[in-house]
């Protein structure tokens, strides 16, 4: 924790805390009942929980909606989804369907379920993900590489089947 020690300490005798009293972070509104199940009373009301998700305030969502959108590079979907995680606790998942992907639908990208967690940014972070691969492809490819689907990666050669009889 930062302290900070002030040298214009009054002479006068009375105390000068040392350490500057932090401001409480902005929370995200509550939704109206029966409009989410993000269950966020019953996450405030645990002392022992962890409430980072709910910094995301619906100011904060639209910039990183708008962040999002503007990713070009799998290097920078990767940063993405280690912020989403470190900030929020929140796990970003973009899982490629075993059957193969034809198009970014056959992508599976999700948030995973967690208290706190708005329906509505559950839905729209995914979205925003889909918008930006529909439009980089080739962000597609490398994390379709990434997991192996276009086939093995130099030095991971398949073994060559040995056709002598003998």
């Amino acid at each position: 924790m930062l302290a900070l020690k002030s040298s214009f300490a009054p002479a006068s005798g009375y105390h000068v805390p040392s350490v500057l009293p932090s401001t409480p972070a902005p929370t995200r509104e509550s939704c109206p009942p029966g409009a989410c199940t993000c269950d966020r009373e019953k996450l405030l009301d645990d002392p022992g929980s962890d409430t980072r998700v709910l910094m995301l305030t619906k100011d904060q969502e639209k910039k990183l909606i708008a962040r999002i959108e503007t990713i070009s590079s799998y290097a920078d979907l990767t940063h993405i989804q280690e912020l989403i995680h470190s900030q929020l606790g929140v796990v970003l998942q973009i899982i490629p369907s075993v059957h193969g992907v034809r198009t970014v639908r056959g992508l599976t990208i999700q948030l995973a379920p967690r208290p706190g967690l708005c329906r509505k940014t559950r839905q729209s972070v995914p979205a925003a993900i889909r918008r930006c691969l529909e439009q980089n492809p080739q962000i597609v490819y490398a994390l379709l590489d990434a997991h192996d689907l276009l086939g093995p990666r130099i030095g991971h050669e398949l073994p060559v089947p040995d056709n002598r009889t003998g």
